[in-house]
């Protein structure tokens, strides 16, 4: 029985015609909790989810990079890395071409090389899979370099450098302006642990997320979402705003006293002062979720799950129908600790923590009572916390 590898690199030589010469793997993630903070300077706690994007690669003699994907079988792409890389069409591999220029102005001398990429991390659902494919691109493009000997041990990228790089792939190339924690989970993430990442200095905690008694539901409603289509960019600009009129250099910096007394005085009104609100509380939230799996508590987590999704439904206004009927779906369930939706919202993806001998029924009747509502059922899929990106072999 051939594996996804195999598939992998079946599908590479078919394209290019001879064997890769390695591959690699960049896991999605989901976010436990810590949502629209990551930009506001705050804390995020995700985890690398077993969902991922596989690379297949070989180096090449030259300066060309010809990128496949078995996801877009007949949008084929291509770039010369000896001239200026910018974005175009296909728009999928803009992802790629804003690495490759990253990893050149870093400093590192790149080779030509062939890659084909492979994706079971659902696109549009909140589980970042354009974070996978940066990195999964990174690792693929560093790693032919090595191969080619053009690379030495003064070029070497730490993880969070890497993680910036893509992320300003991501701004530049892609047009989403999107925080540091996508990128970072997908290269820091250890399996068995959530990542609490600081999002203004980059520090770092693994915590402890390996219960063999607890899993993680995934649900995807299918409703696709993109940040750069204008919604996101906006709640970014109006917690910039928010903070600016509290004179604060970010919402991380104020507390939950300074923005009641600020919408009572009027200093901040309307959507400011709602966007400040869920920041400034999820801010807090994700600091005692973090004490509450290191008690072994789910039962606090689960509330601080709820709480979130409260929050981003009502004060950041990034849900949707389809997602607040899984988080009330799963409340009615026996055996689930907490829901909440995950990633930037406007469709997407939901979370459930839910007891592990309890996982099927509750996904059953998830997905059955979704489909009662809308017509159609639901895909839900378990994960667990998930090695970071990796050489595969």
């Amino acid at each position: 029985m051939k594996t996804s590898i195999d598939h992998l690199k079946a599908a590479f030589e078919a394209q290019f015609g001879h064997r890769p010469g390695g591959v690699v793997r960049a896991p999605g993630r989901v976010n436990l909790i810590g949502e629209h903070t990551d930009y506001n300077d705050g804390f995020v706690l995700p985890i690398a989810i077993e969902r991922q994007t596989m690379a297949a690669w070989s180096a090449r003699s030259d300066h060309t990079v010809r990128l496949r994907s078995v996801q877009s079988p007949d949008k084929p792409a291509e770039l010369d890395l000896a001239g200026a890389i910018e974005p175009g069409e296909p728009k999928w591999a803009n992802y790629c071409k804003g690495v490759a220029a990253g990893l050149v102005a870093h400093g590192l001398r790149l080779t030509g090389c062939d890659i084909m990429f492979n994706s079971d991390v659902p696109i549009g659902g909140g589980l970042s899979s354009s974070a996978s494919l940066e990195v999964a691109t990174a690792l693929a493009m560093m790693a032919a370099s090595a191969v080619s000997g053009r690379t030495d041990s003064g070029s070497k990228v730490t993880p969070r450098e890497l993680a910036l790089i893509c992320q300003k792939a991501e701004h530049e190339f892609a047009g989403a302006p999107c925080g540091i924690m996508d990128q970072s989970i997908s290269i820091m993430g250890q399996a068995g642990r959530a990542l609490l990442l600081d999002c203004r200095d980059g520090q770092t905690q693994q915590i402890p997320f390996d219960d063999p008694n607890v899993v993680l539901l995934v649900a995807d409603t299918e409703v696709k979402h993109a940040i750069n289509d204008g919604g996101y960019a906006a709640r970014r600009a109006q917690c910039h705003a928010a903070a600016d009129k509290l004179g604060l250099p970010a919402l991380r910096d104020a507390s939950a006293a300074q923005v009641d007394r600020a919408g009572r005085d009027g200093t901040l009104a309307g959507k400011e002062l709602m966007r400040a609100r869920h920041v400034v509380g999820e801010i807090e939230r994700t600091l005692r979720a973090v004490e509450a799996l290191q008690a072994g508590d789910y039962a606090a987590f689960g509330r601080l799950m709820y709480g979130s999704h409260e929050s981003l439904a009502d004060d950041y206004e990034v849900s949707c129908e389809e997602l607040d009927a899984i988080v009330d779906l799963a409340r009615g369930q026996g055996g689930v600790y907490g829901a909440r939706m995950t990633g930037g919202g406007f469709g997407g993806c939901a979370i459930v923590l839910a007891e592990a001998s309890k996982a099927d029924a509750i996904a059953e009747a998830i997905a059955g009572g979704f489909a009662t509502k809308f017509n159609r059922r639901c895909p839900i899929f378990a994960t667990r916390a998930a090695q970071g990106a990796c050489v595969v072999e």
